[in-house]
């Protein structure tokens, strides 16, 4: 049987009692096997694979299965194989090298480089599954790699205290790196895809601060650029005594340096870390009182805009006419490339103002929850935040508890 092997084919043929072929039309050699029916597939198989001639000998190399493969991704693989064969290269041996990645080679050769080029949290995930991962399942071959290994390594880690939420992430990071390891012929099949995630209480505790604590953040920020200016002020009282040039006088500025504005817009605008830290003055309208996180720097990958409120436009006002430029980064680090971290000063300040289990995302909840408390509509708590749909949002419902009861107080309106 001819005919062009497409998804059109594929949902129209049928199984028989024996094993049947249809050769592609336009691609010599590609052909989709279908099998009968058996115990262990009542629906029969269907295979995709290429017959070719390499030094005279006769070869038939098999793709992989439908749906595993896709009639689209296994005539790519046939033309990748007869590409190999037309530069004198035997795609059996090709095949025999993807299968002997380990763990650790095809995180370093080929999932590390893909995901930092195309992926915008490409480093931290090929982090994740180093740390994670490395110990357990670096010098495995992908094929030996099972749901067995992978549930002792679960295990293990949540009798360590590890919280399921963490171990889900960690899972979520294996699964999609061994799910390109399918697609890119690694491997012949998913070897996790029957393993679910933990339990978990997807809507925890969310953290956010009290009007105390509020109130002890914003003093420990004041204290902290205080002495910084303070260490100028006596850094430029040296340098003029010996006759060197004073560096610029901080007690001019609005601000000391980068950290105090950076805390205040995550509090009122509920930036990520990664957005605030990619933020550019061409983004920044100062006169619409509106700035813009480009899909380009969006987790979602949509762009979307933020209004500020009075103090948000005030930082972003001050810290503007302190930078001198309305071009480039917002907040670059000293080579003007973008920030990666705060982590040491954000935590003396945290230590300062006395403030525990409190991290930089909590900001992002800290803005939410006020707004939920204000009474403003998930939705429209939603869209500021750019989450992608409602479901992540819908954690911080429990905060407006007065919509609750005014649902549940309609039931006595006919008592």
């Amino acid at each position: 049987m001819q005919a062009k092997i497409g998804n059109k084919l594929l949902a129209s043929l049928k199984p028989q009692e024996t094993a049947y072929d249809v050769n592609d039309t336009e691609i010599p050699g590609f052909t989709l096997r279908v099998l009968p029916p058996s115990k262990r597939n009542k629906d029969g198989v269907m295979s995709f694979s290429i017959r070719y001639r390499y030094k005279g000998k006769q070869t038939r190399y098999t793709i992989g299965r439908y749906p595993v493969f896709t009639p689209a991704q296994a005539r790519e693989e046939a033309k990748s194989i007869l590409a190999s064969l037309a530069l004198g290269e035997d795609p059996t041996q090709s095949r025999k090298a993807k299968e002997e990645h380990t763990f650790n080679s095809y995180l370093e050769e080929v999932y590390g480089p893909w995901a930092k080029t195309h992926r915008k949290t490409g480093n931290a995930t090929i982090d994740r599954l180093n740390a994670c991962f490395k110990k357990d399942l670096g010098k495995k071959p992908l094929p030996d790699i099972t749901a067995w290994i992978v549930e002792k390594w679960r295990t293990a880690r949540l009798k360590k205290g590890i919280k399921p939420t963490t171990v889900n992430r960690d899972l979520t990071a294996l699964k999609a790196a061994l799910s390109k390891a399918v697609e890119w012929g690694h491997l012949p099949e998913h070897p996790l895809k029957k393993v679910k995630p933990s339990k978990s209480d997807n809507n925890g505790k969310i953290r956010y601060l009290d009007t105390d604590e509020e109130q002890r953040l914003r003093a420990a920020l004041d204290r902290r650029e205080e002495r910084i200016r303070q260490e100028r002020h006596q850094a430029n009282a040296w340098r003029k005594e010996r006759g060197y040039e004073p560096m610029p006088d901080l007690r001019k500025a609005a601000f000391a340096d980068h950290l105090k504005p950076l805390v205040l817009l995550a509090i009122n605008t509920g930036l990520r870390r990664a957005e605030l830290f990619s933020l550019t003055w061409e983004n920044v309208d100062t006169n619409r009182a509106m700035l813009a996180i480009v899909g380009t720097a969006a987790k979602s990958g949509k762009t979307r805009y933020v209004p500020l409120n009075d103090e948000a436009l005030s930082v972003l006002n001050g810290w503007q006419k302190q930078a001198d430029r309305k071009t480039g980064l917002c907040f670059p680090n000293k080579n003007g490339k973008p920030m990666h971290d705060v982590n040491t000063s954000w935590g003396n300040v945290l230590v300062d103002a006395k403030i525990e289990n409190f991290r930089w995302h909590d900001m992002r909840h800290h803005f939410a929850s006020h707004l939920v408390m204000a009474g403003v509509d998930l939705n429209t708590v939603r869209e500021l935040l750019g989450h992608a749909d409602l479901k992540m949002t819908l954690r911080y419902a429990h905060l407006a508890p007065e919509h609750k009861a005014a649902a549940v107080a309609k039931l006595m309106k006919g008592a």
